[in-house]
């Protein structure tokens, strides 16, 4: 795990100097030739160069004075950069420092490097020679606030606890083991953590989970998570639910595309970014009543698995007649998103890999969102959105679309038409709501192909930084 720390008093290791013009730099810091290296060659705003010193390295980004998304964005990308080459010349610690007046590009250099130092490697026989040698780094005290600090260190570490998950194959992770990965977070940043087990699931009759879970070997679970601290804002909390499908076949359904099972170890995305925001939120000790749901079980045609036609009683009592076994998401977070009811909560958000749909409608590049809440609270998460720059696009939510889900044998069915699947999946939620609601669909950001700047391949994390920074300024 990397730290961001404050800065100390060390001599002899790389150095990062974030500047908007060269003449921020002195002779005290760069030799005159190195001086006139940079003047001839760093001309482009988010180019950075490196002057190698052997022992160590020294590494100068040039900014601009405007701070949007997309400059941040790209000072993430150039942080991410700088690490790849400091782990390549096996460098431990490094000294990042922003010579621009406005020293907004230090918090995103920093965060961009950090984020860009996670590896999945437990799988490997030599791990510990692929092992990053990057450990520490520091940056101006003066300029980032001590609060900062532990709120950086806090998604950092809760960015990397979500990618494991979501990297994790279904042989480890299984429903049980996720809601113990979550305890565990529970026992290390002091929120308290509850799991229900299947015999509680089906005393609660929580029949959307249990129906998935029918052609599994493996036990379903419910984790019920809390952070309430003494001096939280809200009277009533803040419930975010994510979708915990440890791997999903499609069921009966069979995903029938080929190599589309190939990555579903990630349809538990939305489990992970919901219990590491949670996590990263009460590391920081956010002054906000926050409460987290995870229904969570594999998704398998073995056994007496639920098939298409049957018709499954909720927990909240609506009956669905099923369609399409591999329509599982909703199954199992309109269970969870009916238990939400109990906490008459303020606002309600769930995050879930849940449709194509989405992922087809706008690619890799953010969020699928809809819902009930208000315009300003969507405008609030799209904020956050653009801040983390993991975006959000809101959909219609037309009345119309409700019109799709209806069934001729039961209350509603689990599959609509043809089109606007992401749509009509929401609108499978949203009957099992009565409160402001927001369904944010993951489906294609939480999962990379390839290393992409500070995301690496496979898990992003996607979804941590996007709950914490809307909570953070709800």
């Amino acid at each position: 795990m990397i730290s961001v720390l404050p800065i100390s008093k060390k001599e002899n290791i790389s150095t990062v100097y974030i500047v908007s013009n060269l003449n921020q730099l002195s002779l005290t810091e760069f030799n005159e030739d190195e001086l006139n290296y940079l003047k001839e060659t760093l001309k482009d705003d988010f180019e950075w160069k490196l002057i190698n010193r052997f022992k160590e390295q020294a590494y100068v980004v040039k900014v601009n004075d405007k701070s949007t998304s997309q400059t941040q964005e790209k000072i993430r990308k150039a942080g991410a950069n700088i690490t790849q080459s400091l782990n390549q010349f096996k460098q431990k610690e490094v000294a990042v420092y922003d010579k621009t007046k406005g020293e907004v590009f230090l918090a995103s250099t920093t965060e961009g490097m950090a984020l860009a130092n996670y590896q999945f490697l437990k799988y490997f026989k030599d791990a510990k020679k692929k092992t990053n040698t990057l450990a520490s780094i520091y940056t101006q005290s003066e300029a980032i606030s001590k609060e900062q600090l532990l709120e950086l260190n806090a998604i950092v570490e809760a960015t990397f606890w979500a990618r494991d998950l979501v990297n994790e194959p279904v042989s480890f992770l299984n429903a049980e083991e996720l809601s113990k990965q979550i305890e565990e977070m529970g026992g290390k940043a002091n929120f308290k953590v509850e799991v229900l087990d299947q015999v509680k699931l089906e005393t609660l009759k929580m029949g959307g989970l249990l129906a998935v879970n029918k052609g599994s070997l493996d036990p379903a679970t419910f984790t019920k998570m809390e952070w309430k601290p003494k001096n939280a804002t809200n009277k009533k909390p803040i419930v975010l639910v994510g979708k915990g499908v440890v791997y999903d076949t499609g069921g009966l359904s069979l995903k029938p595309t080929a190599n589309s099972m190939d990555i579903m170890k990630c349809d538990m995305g939305g489990a992970a970014a919901v219990s590491c925001a949670i996590y990263a939120i009460a590391k920081a000790k956010l002054p906000f009543h926050v409460v987290g749901l995870v229904p969570a079980t594999d998704n398998r045609p073995g056994g007496n698995a639920y098939a298409p036609g049957d018709v499954v009683t909720m927990f909240d009592g609506t009956t669905v007649e099923v369609l399409n076994t591999d329509a599982e998401g909703r199954m199992i977070l309109a269970d969870a998103l009916a238990y939400a009811k109990k906490y008459k909560p303020e606002l309600v958000i769930d995050a879930a890999t849940l449709t194509g749909s989405a992922m087809r409608a706008i690619g890799s590049y953010g969020s699928v969102v809809m819902g009930t809440a208000s315009d300003k609270t969507f405008n609030k998460l799209q904020e956050s959105g653009e801040k983390t720059y993991e975006r959000t696009v809101r959909f219609p939510f037309w009345d119309e679309y409700a019109e799709e889900i209806k069934s001729p044998i039961a209350d509603i069915k689990n599959l609509g038409g043809a089109s606007a699947g992401a749509i009509t999946a929401g609108k499978f939620l949203e009957h099992f709501t009565d409160y402001p609601w927001i369904h944010v669909d993951i489906a294609g950001p939480a999962w990379a192909d390839n290393d992409s700047g500070y995301l690496s391949k496979g898990g992003t994390g996607t979804g941590v930084r996007l709950f914490f920074d809307f909570v953070k300024n709800y």
